[in-house]
């Protein structure tokens, strides 16, 4: 996740224009890549675009599972007053009118998978009307449609990719559902995608005609793009970056689970959240500003102590998602552009904690200056052993959100607000989710149920908090030294 925080520093081993590029990316700024070429509309004579990279990995998985449910994107927001059904329905058909990608399907041509886009769908809105329960009964059949609607499986050949359905719980409440497979979209398309309909449907409800931008591409477009241009050397500037950084690493972080790992994964999850001070927060922000790195290097750097002191590795991988979009022309565009990262952690030596940050701003710089190469390539090129116990070059994710506004937004009439779900599928063994709002920090553990009990989870948040806290009051002080227990575990 890209940050809104600047860096003072950067590795010196990195072009002046990496440097540029990185500073830009950390605080947040997209800014054109100059050493890449332009993404211009492709031709529509030849309209078979291909699949993206990511897409392509993501409708592999789909053959191998079709019923899975696992990479369905859900969020819920909460609209407040009197809603007009009836124009939210026309916004929806706006918004998959303006972005093609929402009216896509996958289909075969010659023996290779592409892009189909369809001109003529037009999508209904779905509306349940809950307003005669009684209040818990509501409650309960809201949370449980909610459920539903994120489990339920696509068709990514006859589709549509996309469901909008209302809950209608009283004349002035109701809730917005919005599922989509991963296929399509990504956790900030998600967010563009609520950002549209509610601009459409305030125009629209006052009787006007849209404003929105025009685009000046659509999703097929950049897939085409990124197909030619990250060939040849470009390509090979890339891989060699990767393969120097992770040759040799461990492929799987072996941390004391409670159970044994399964042949085959059931991605089957469960979550905790971890709330933690606000004058907690505002000392990681001194320390980070001291030692010139970002928040998210710092409670990264927190989260490898974690793992290192649970697993006894001094040599294991990260995961961690980028927004992956460099380029002006994809910013307002809903699609898969997310790539994953892998950072390496070292822990060797048993370093001081400002030591161990510093390597983590290294390792972080040096992976975000190389952010273009796919994960699905860095994989093909690697050629890990493959197993379908656990997923490939690592197994923990950490993430930090800091640029979604979590408040209330009001139109003209309705006031709109997210409804927090937590999730009961995940894609690895554990994912740490950090989220700063409003001068708060939380985190939110995702873990495989397989794997971990929930007082095992909640015992390491537990752990991850003391270690933050020994950071801020002692960041001189060696890791080693760093105790997680508290006094009753004492």
């Amino acid at each position: 996740m890209v940050e809104k925080t600047e860096i003072t520093s950067t590795s010196s081993s990195l072009s002046p224009m990496k440097q540029t590029l990185l500073k830009k990316l950390l605080s947040g700024e997209l800014a054109d890549i100059p050493d890449q070429d332009s993404i211009f509309p492709r031709n529509l004579s030849e309209d078979y675009p291909p699949l993206s990279f990511a897409q392509e990995r993501l409708w592999f998985l789909h053959q191998l599972d079709p019923d899975s449910s696992v990479y369905n994107l859900s969020t819920a927001v909460r609209l407040q007053g009197v809603l007009d059904v009836a124009v939210l329905e026309r916004s929806f058909q706006e918004l998959v009118r303006r972005q093609e990608i929402l009216r896509t399907t996958f289909d075969f041509h010659k023996g290779q998978c592409f892009q189909k886009i369809t001109s003529d769908w037009v999508p209904q809105l779905m509306v349940d009307d809950l307003s005669a329960l009684d209040k818990p009964v509501r409650m309960e059949r809201i949370h449980q449609l909610t459920i539903e609607e994120g489990q339920y499986p696509f068709d990514l050949t006859s589709g549509p990719l996309v469901r909008m359905r209302v809950l209608h719980v009283g004349s002035q409440e109701h809730v917005f559902v919005v599922t989509m497979h991963h296929i399509v979209t990504d956790g900030w398309s998600m967010n563009l995608f609520i950002q549209e309909v509610t601009k459409l449907y305030e125009v629209f409800r006052a009787g006007s005609m849209p404003s929105l931008l025009p685009l000046s591409i659509q999703y097929a477009d950049f897939a085409v793009w990124q197909r030619q241009w990250l060939s040849g050397a470009v390509l090979e500037e890339q891989l060699t970056y990767w393969r120097t950084e992770l040759d040799g690493a461990p492929l799987v972080l072996n941390l004391p689970t409670d159970h044994s790992r399964p042949a085959v994964q059931r991605f089957v999850g469960a979550s905790y959240i971890l709330a933690l001070p606000r004058d907690l927060l505002s000392q990681l922000h001194a320390l980070r500003r001291r030692e010139g790195i970002t928040l998210f290097m710092l409670l990264l750097a927190a989260f490898e102590i974690l793992l290192s002191r649970y697993s006894g590795q001094e040599d294991f991988c990260v995961g961690t998602p980028i927004a992956n979009r460099t380029r002006l022309e994809t910013e307002s565009l809903i699609g898969f552009f997310v790539n994953t990262l892998v950072i390496r952690t070292d822990t060797s030596g048993d370093p001081s904690i400002t030591e161990l940050l510093r390597k983590v701003r290294e390792r972080v710089v040096g992976a975000q200056a190389h952010q273009d190469l796919p994960f699905e390539k860095l994989v093909d090129a690697l050629q890990p052993e493959r197993t379908l116990s656990h997923s490939p070059l690592f197994q923990v994710m950490f993430t930090l959100d800091n640029a979604s506004s979590k408040e209330e937004e009001h139109l003209k009439g309705l006031t709109v607000s997210p409804v927090e779900r937590m999730r009961d599928t995940t894609n690895f063994d554990l994912t740490l989710e950090m989220m700063e709002d409003e001068e708060r920090l939380t985190g939110l553990f995702e873990y495989n149920t397989d794997l971990f009990e929930a007082s095992t989870i909640e015992r390491m948040a537990a752990h991850y908090r003391r270690v933050l806290e020994a950071m801020v009051a002692a960041p001189g002080m060696r890791i080693s030294e760093l105790s997680l227990l508290s006094d009753d575990e004492h």
